[in-house]
This record gives structure tokens, sequence and C-alpha cells, in this order.
């Protein structure tokens, strides 16, 4: 009979060669019907027999015996003819002493109880094979083996015969004995499950833990944290060491496990599925889902086992890992660039203890070398900026305020031309009454203006405001677009608040600012516009706007030249304050279609006028006398002195207290102004304020029609003054100067207390007393000096 081969055990070349003979050899002996025991042709019969399975050891022995463990159940494969019909209790096995004996007889004397035939299944199509199913029992402890011969019988009540060839023949040896006693076997095992698993978790948790990492723990964890990785840092620097002991460890523990298994099982199969389902549970799954999560505490809790595989897998492992530091070289430690950092940062905070504004400022840092000032900067449009020829004038100051800005750039011709800086600070002595060019204040402070490129980084641009040089920049570029030489192109402003904003990723803002964002223009909802106008002096207010260096030199002339505005008469503060007021400066504007048009006239001829005018910018013609003469003057002559001192009376050296208690010296001022001036002479002196009566004031100089001018009290010009071009000129009306002289006379007094009244004595006597002068005769003697020194140049 052919063998099954089965269990892999010796024999099994022998076992393939009967195997193969039986199938030649089957249908020769079904055809000729030469085998022993066969009578009746319908009945059964069986040819012959090999080992198909078992689930112990088994095979065929050197001899070609089929031999069979203890206690196993062994699948025999059974040939011949009408197997279909053979009842499994027509089959038994009976022992024998040996191979020898077997010839000696052929009848089955006593059939042995040692093996159970079970059942004949698997019977073929053709009724030739089948399987039969036959359980072994132990054997007694003094027997090692024993051997077995095939028996059959015709029938129920037939007699067994013995089967007398080799092929009938089956030994049952003793099962092999195990090394260990089974509670040490399983203990070993379950220690070597252990084992697998804590190699398996270290080999995730030790390698997973970078170095870096583990000095970071040193530096900035927990105590506990600090402890442990202090422990894990020594082995862990030595990567390719401790990566080969364990995996040689995890290699030598998981093969030794099925091994034992096998050996505890007895099966081959059942030992490698036992132990693929208990490395991959409690060796691979458990432990790294464990160390996954806390690696640091279990690889510093294991740290000594860990040194003791270290050492015992020494003369294999330290090789193999100086092999790999040789080939593969340093290990790569993980660094995190700042793009891996931010990202990290955001993957992580849920997990961490960071708050939304930190992780922003933290990513604002990071970004703040991958952003240029281009996209940050305040665009042009959207500046706000001043002119260089501006006046520092209370709108234009208003205007600097209202807008909120501290740094203001200033432009000449167009805003791209930015030349100088204005920083509000510096306005703190500018008066806006002085009417002040801006020229001035930024060639005094000379603020430098800082240029940057459009491609300048945020970081670079930052060390640059530190260095304290200026915290407003002007971005520009070079356009070398189109035709022509390339230029510098201004594009925006960038200043130290946005490049903070920028790294705090968030708007900042103060009462002043009217807008969250400079570049979505998104306004500030709810903002009270500052509203300066309280402190603006609305009456003092110049309708006309001159420069500063103009009514200075105005204010000179006046106090020097002309006589009714000497410092004796009007103190130079008053004066001052008097050509601030409202109206006094004005202007004309030259009509060339209608050169005689009637405001072109600041005098006609044999009309009252109660006014005094100063010519500051322009020309005008005079035209005096009888002969009607006619020349020009330009800036700097004056008209209507007389006009001045054709006066109400004033009080007296003894001045009384007007009625009630007066709070100040512009409501006494108010009070003393007659709503009507009291009929004076023309000729009378501003030197004797106190002359009231009318029929007292003697001519002292001047002809009769100067006498005559003067009707009522009101001053009448003999010449016509007028405008040849546009004019800028002082007018003082005789009611203002009035009050100018009494509030010089009141500034003079040693008291002036505001809850009460004053007695101001004053020695009128030692003031100058004006002259009477003919004003027309003035003007022809300024017309003939004029034309005399004009008569040697012209003859030169």
């Amino acid at each position: 009979m052919a063998p099954a081969g089965g269990g892999g055990r010796r024999g099994g070349g022998p076992a393939r060669g009967r195997l193969l003979l039986a199938a030649l050899v089957l249908p020769v002996l079904l055809w000729t019907q030469g085998a022993r025991g066969q009578g009746d042709p319908q009945r059964g019969a069986i040819l012959g027999m090999r080992l198909a399975s078992c689930n112990k050891a088994c095979g065929m022995n050197p001899d070609g015996i089929i031999f069979v463990s203890e206690g196993s159940t062994v699948n025999l494969r059974l040939y011949g003819h009408r197997l279909g019909s053979i009842a499994s209790n027509l089959i038994s096995f009976t022992e024998v002493d040996n191979s020898e004996a077997l010839h000696n007889s052929t009848h089955c004397s006593e059939l042995t109880k040692d093996l159970v035939v079970q059942q004949l299944v698997n019977v073929s199509r053709g009724n030739t094979s089948g399987m039969l199913v036959v359980l072994t029992k132990f054997l007694r402890r003094s027997e090692n083996m024993k051997l077995y011969a095939l028996c059959t019988r015709a029938g129920v009540d037939g007699p067994w015969q013995r089967w007398t060839d080799k092929d009938s023949l089956l030994v049952m040896v003793e099962e092999e004995g195990r090394f260990l006693p089974l509670w040490l076997h399983i203990l070993l095992i379950l220690v070597l499950l252990v084992l697998s698993g804590i190699f398996s978790g270290l080999n995730l948790g030790l390698m997973a833990l970078d170095p870096m990492e583990l000095r970071i723990v040193q530096n900035c964890g927990t105590e506990k944290e600090r402890r442990y990785a202090r422990k894990i840092e020594p082995i862990r620097r030595k990567g390719n060491y401790l990566l080969c002991s364990l995996l040689l460890g995890n290699v030598l523990v998981n093969t030794s496990l099925t091994i034992l298994l096998d050996n505890l099982i007895g099966s081959g199969l059942m030992a490698v599925a036992s132990s693929t389902i208990g490395i991959v549970i409690f060796g691979e799954i458990v432990p790294q889902a464990l160390c996954s999560r806390h690696g640091l505490a279990v690889g510093a809790n294991t740290i000594v086992l860990t040194k003791f595989f270290m050492l015992l897998t020494f003369p294999l492992s330290y090789p193999v890992s100086r092999l790999l530091d040789f080939v593969l070289g340093q290990e790569i430690r993980t660094v995190y660039n700042r793009e891996k950092l931010m990202e990290m940062l955001k993957v992580t905070e849920p997990y961490n203890d960071l708050v939304k504004e930190e992780l922003n400022m933290i990513q604002g840092a990071l970004e703040l070398r991958t952003k240029t000032v281009e996209d940050i900067m305040t665009q042009l449009h959207d500046c706000f900026m001043i002119r260089h020829d501006a006046v520092l004038d209370f709108n234009t100051m208003s205007e600097i305020m209202e807008s909120g800005y501290t740094r203001i750039p200033v432009f000449e011709d167009e805003q791209s031309n930015i030349v100088d800086i204005l920083y509000v600070k510096d306005l703190a002595f500018v008066d806006p009454d002085d009417c002040t060019p801006l020229k001035t204040i930024t060639r005094f402070y000379n603020h430098p203006v800082h240029f940057v490129f459009h491609d300048t980084k945020l970081d670079a641009m930052l060390e640059e405001f530190k260095k304290g040089k200026s915290h407003l920049a002007i971005v520009q570029k070079v356009n070398n677009e189109g035709e022509g030489d390339p230029f510098y192109e201004v594009l925006g402003l960038v200043t130290l608040e946005d490049v903070i904003e920028e790294i705090i990723k968030s708007e900042i803002l103060d009462e002043s600012d009217m807008y969250t964002d400079n570049r979505s223009r998104k306004r500030v909802s709810e903002k009270n516009k500052r509203d300066f106008s309280a402190f603006k002096d609305a009456d003092n207010e110049l309708k006309v706007k001159i420069s500063p260096q103009l009514l200075l030199a105005a204010h000179r002339f006046l106090a020097t030249e002309v006589p009714q505005f000497s410092p004796s008469l009007i103190s130079e503060k008053i004066l001052l304050r008097l050509l601030k007021y409202p109206d006094v400066i004005q202007e004309v504007k030259f009509d060339d279609h209608n050169k005689h048009y009637a405001r072109h006239y600041l005098y006609t001829r044999n009309k009252p006028a109660d006014y005094f005018v100063l010519i500051l910018q322009g020309k005008v013609e005079v035209e005096a006398g009888k002969e009607n003469m006619k020349f020009e003057t330009g800036a700097f002559s004056y008209y209507g002195t007389m006009a001045l001192s054709s006066s109400p009376p004033v009080p007296s050296t003894q001045v009384g207290c007007p009625p009630g208690k007066r709070n100040s010296l512009l409501s006494w001022l108010s009070d003393r102004s007659p709503s009507h001036p009291s009929p004076l002479s023309r000729s009378a002196s501003l030197s004797y304020p106190d002359r009231v009566d009318l029929s007292s004031a003697a001519p002292l100089a001047g002809s009769s029609n100067q006498l005559g001018s003067s009707v009522l009290g009101q001053y009448v010009s003999d010449f016509s003054v007028r405008a040849l071009t546009d004019l800028q000129y002082i007018k003082i009306t005789r009611q203002q100067y009035q009050n100018g002289l009494l509030a010089s006379r009141m500034e003079n007094c040693p008291q002036f207390p505001l809850d009460g009244c004053t007695i101001c004595t004053e020695n009128l006597a030692e003031k100058p007393e004006l002259p009477v002068v003919d004003e027309t005769t003035t003007l022809l003697n300024e017309r003939n000096a004029s034309l005399r020194r004009a008569s040697p140049e012209s003859a030169i």
C-alpha cells in the first residue's frame, strides 16, 4: 500500500513510491481478482491500505510500515471494489508479535481494542476507494510500541481473516514525552507572551521618543516627566543599538513561543494559529496601543529590562548597529521648519493649552519672514497727507488733530512726491493764530524720511523700526515699465503699528482710529468724531489769510511809521490783537472788465469815511487836489489817518464805574462804546480825549476845506483811492481804533479787579499831542518826492 506521508516524518519517500505503485497495480488486481479472500463477485473486497492523515505524529518507517502515535485520530485510505457495501464492523485490527509471524497464520485469533474503527467515509463514485477513520488509544506504561495487522470478514457472522502483506501492518508508538512539566510549560509560554508584548511596545514607545523631544521634556516637562526623560535619554541616543536589541529579543521570543505551543498542542497547524493569534493580540496590538500613549512612563519603568537585553544581545546587536551607523549615518532627528511648526500648532490646538490669541501671535511671528511690507502697507490714495506749502492755521491744525495720526507725510506738487514728515508733537509750540507756514516747522525739526522697497520682509522692517530712526516708512518700488528710464514709484506707507498688528493677528484700535483695517477700509462703528470748533474763536478768525511775516511787517510799520499807532497811544499787544480782529484784513479781487467798479474804490472823494487803510499787497491809483492829479502807489501806503481822530468823547481822568459790576475788560469796553459817535473836530488831538465840548475845539492848523471836510464829526475824504490790481489791505474803523486806545489805557492801570470798578488816574498831559495834518497835502508831497527820485534815475 502507498503511504500518505502524514506529518513529514521519516519514510516519506518510500510512501510516495508505494502510492504510485498501488495506483498502477490496482487496476490489474481488480481485473484478475487474484487477491486472497475474494469469493462472490457480488461482495465488496479490500485490496490495499495506506496512511492518509493524522492529528499527531505519524508516517512510514524505513521498512515501509505505517506508524501512528498513541491517543490520535488516524485516517486510512482503503482500495478495493464494491467498498460501498462494506460496513465498518467488517474491518478490525489484531495485535501481532512481529512481521515474520504474520505469514504463519491468516486467522485473527483475537481482535485488539487499542485501535477503534469508527467508520468508512468518503467512498469514491466507483466504490474503489474510501476513508477509514481509526482512533488509537494510549499504550501501557511498560510499552513503547505495538504492531497491528488488518483483519476483515465477508459477513457479520463470517470468520475474521488476517492480511499477511506489509501494507496491512500498522505500528502504534509511544508519544514523545515533554521536556518540561505541563504547569511550567504553560508558565513559560505566558512569560514569553509577556516579553513579546514588552519588546513590541518598547520598540514603538522608545523609538518614537526623539532625543530632541527628550531634551525638551527634561527642560520644560513636569517633575515626573523630567525624571523619566533623564532615564531614557542615555540609551535612546544609541538608536540603532537599541533598535537591534529590541528586534532581536522580539524575534527570539516569538519563535520560542511558537515552538513551545507546538510541543504543547502536538499539531503544527494549531501551534502556528495559536501563536499568531496570541502574538498579534497580546504581543502587538495591546502593548503598542499602550506604549503609543504612555511610552515615556513604560520605557522608564522597564529601563532595567531593556538594558539587560541590550547586554544579553550585545554580541550580535552591537556589531549590526555599528554597521547601520556606518552605512546609514547619524540618526536624523525630528526638526520642524516654520511651515511644519505652524501646522503642528493648528492640528494640536484642541489638545494644547494655548488660547486663540496666543496661537495667533505665534503664527504671526512665524509668518513674519514670509510676508513683505507690500502685504500690510496702507495704499497711497488712502493716506492722510499735507501739502508742503500749507499754513498751520486753526483749520489745518484741526484737520490734523481730527485725523488721529501722529506722523503725517508732507508732499510737494503730487502725493507720490513725499518730502518731509510732520510729527504732531512738533505742533506743541505752534499757535494757530500765528498762521505759521508748514515749511518753517518741517525745516526746523528736519525729520528724516525713511524709504523702503516693496519686497522688504517684515522681520527686516521690524529691525529697522527698532533702531528708533522712524516708526513710519515710505514704500516704493522701481518702475521700469514702458519707455524711458526707470524711476522710483511710491506705493504707500507702513508703520510699526502695521507690523505689530501682523504679529498679533489683530487690529489695534485707539480712540482716534476711523478704520478698523487700513486695507479693507472698514469703518469703526459708532465712532464719535472730535469737534475742535469749541477751541476756535470764530470772532477772531481772519477771513483773508496772510503770512505771519507780512502780518508782523504791518504791525511794525504801523507802530513805527504811523503816529496814530505809536506805542505811546496803543500798546503793541493791543495793536496785534486789533490786526487779528475779523474784517480788519480785507482783500479786493480786481475785475479787468469793469475797472471802475464801485468795489475797486477804497475812498471816494467827498464821501464820508470812518476808517483807516494800509495797503499790504497790490497797487492803487490816488486822485487828489483840485487839479485831479493822479498817481500810483503800492504796498505800505496808508490813507485816512484823519478819520481815526473824529471820535466820540472818552472818559475823563476820573473814570466812573459803569452801572453794575464789570466782569471783564471787554464787557467794560462794550458798554463804553457809543452807538453813535459824538461830533468832534477833525483837528482835535488824540492826546486830549477829555475835550468833549465842540465849541471849545479850536482848529490848530489846516485849510478851510479841511475843516469843512468834517461834517457833524464825520471824516469826508477829498481824494479817491482806486484799486489797479488785486489788493490785500488793512482796514481799521474809528470805533475799533477808539476801543484800542481805551484798552491800552486800561492795560496801563495798576489794578483792574474783576468784581468791582477801577478809578484810573493818569497824567494825560504827558501824552504827546498829534499834529493836525492836511492829508491831501501830504499825499501831493509824497508824489512830488517820488517824481524827483525818478528824474535823476531817468537821466542816468
